[in-house]
Parts: structure tokens; C-alpha cells; sequence
């Protein structure tokens, strides 16, 4: 039971780190500091006085930053990888009940793949706001976006049984959306034989 519960925190921190960088880690390192959250070994410094002011002021920063009008879409192809490090250090340091080789396994794939997924449907949904209203809409995503990340973490950190249930959700949503685009973009069976 701790290692799913382990499982749904590192998860629901990962798909938090897919809507925006750096409000899981401050949101993790205010948790440690408090006392509601313990990291994995290794990672306690997610909580020290200089991880917490450069995180508040890393996240202000990527918060502003999507809405600048043209910054938002360049920030999403610039935090695509970051996104996926990003899921990746935050399951890791969450997942304590498995071995060091299993814990990096699933904070990899789980974690780093969770991350991507949803930093993928989020990227899709900038993209479509910025065709249908000509970027006038994305300040809406981009709230969308940082409310998602704060009450993912919180979630995740509070209910991790329940983050888990919603990180499956957000997967299966973003997975669909990712591969309906991907399949638009293919040539149809019909057309490549032509």
C-alpha cells in the first residue's frame, strides 16, 4: 500500500510539473519544510532556505513569462524537455518504498512520461487558443495552466490515491487529444497507395 500511495504522490507531482515547471518543486519544498511531505534521500535540499527563495522566484518567473503573448507558444517547445527532467527528479523523490534501480525505472518512464503527456495536451490546447483567437485566449490557458499545477500538487501531496485517479484521467485525455492531432497530420491509407 505505501509503495502505490508513493506511486500517486510521485504521479500527481509529475503531471503537476506537465502544466508548469517549477510550482510542484516549491510546492514540494514548502510540504518538506513543514513537515507534510518526506523526500527521498537525496532530495532534502528541495526544502532549504536557497532551494525555496530560487524556486518562488523560478516560478513567478515562468508564471509571468506565459502571459507574454508570443513568449507562451516558445516557452512550451523550449519546456517540453524540461517538463519530462522535471516529472522524472519529481517522482524520484518521492517514490521511497522500492529499490533505488525499480525507483528510477518508474520515476523515468512513470513519472518523466506522465510529465510529457500532459505538457503535450497542454502545448496542443496553447496552440489551438492561439489559432481560434489569435493568442487572446491563451492568457485563459495560461491560468488554466498554473491553477493546474498548484491544485495537481496539492492534490498529490494531500490525496495521493486520488492524484493518481486524476493523473490516469489527465493521461487518457491528453493521449487521445496527441493522437487524434498525430493522426491528422498522416497520410490516409487510401492517399499512400495512390
Amino acid at each position: 500500500m505505501e509503495a502505490i500511495l508513493s506511486l500517486g504522490l510521485g504521479f500527481g507531482l509529475s503531471a503537476a510539473c506537465g502544466f508548469r515547471v517549477f510550482v510542484p518543486f516549491l510546492v514540494m519544498g514548502v510540504a518538506e519544510r513543514t513537515g507534510h511531505l518526506q523526500l527521498a534521500s537525496g532530495f532534502e535540499w528541495i526544502g532549504s532556505d536557497a532551494a525555496l527563495i530560487s524556486l518562488g522566484l523560478a516560478t513567478a518567473l515562468e508564471i509571468g513569462a506565459y502571459y507574454v503573448p508570443w513568449l507562451d507558444n516558445l516557452l512550451d517547445t523550449a519546456a517540453a524537455p524540461t517538463a519530462v527532467v522535471a516529472g522524472v527528479l519529481a517522482t524520484a523523490a518521492t517514490v521511497t518504498d522500492m529499490s533505488p534501480l525499480m525507483g528510477w525505472t518508474v520515476a523515468v518512464i512513470g513519472g518523466g512520461g506522465i510529465a510529457g503527456t500532459i505538457h503535450t495536451g497542454m502545448a496542443l490546447l496553447r496552440g489551438l487558443s492561439s489559432l481560434v483567437t489569435g493568442g487572446l485566449g491563451n492568457p485563459v490557458v495560461s491560468t488554466a495552466e498554473a491553477g493546474g499545477a498548484v491544485t495537481m500538487a496539492g492534490i498529490a501531496i494531500t490525496l495521493p490515491m486520488f492524484a493518481l485517479a486524476v493523473v490516469m484521467t489527465l493521461v487518457l485525455a491528453s493521449g487521445v487529444k496527441v493522437a487524434k492531432r498525430l493522426s491528422r497530420g498522416a497520410p490516409s491509407e487510401a492517399s499512400a497507395t495512390r
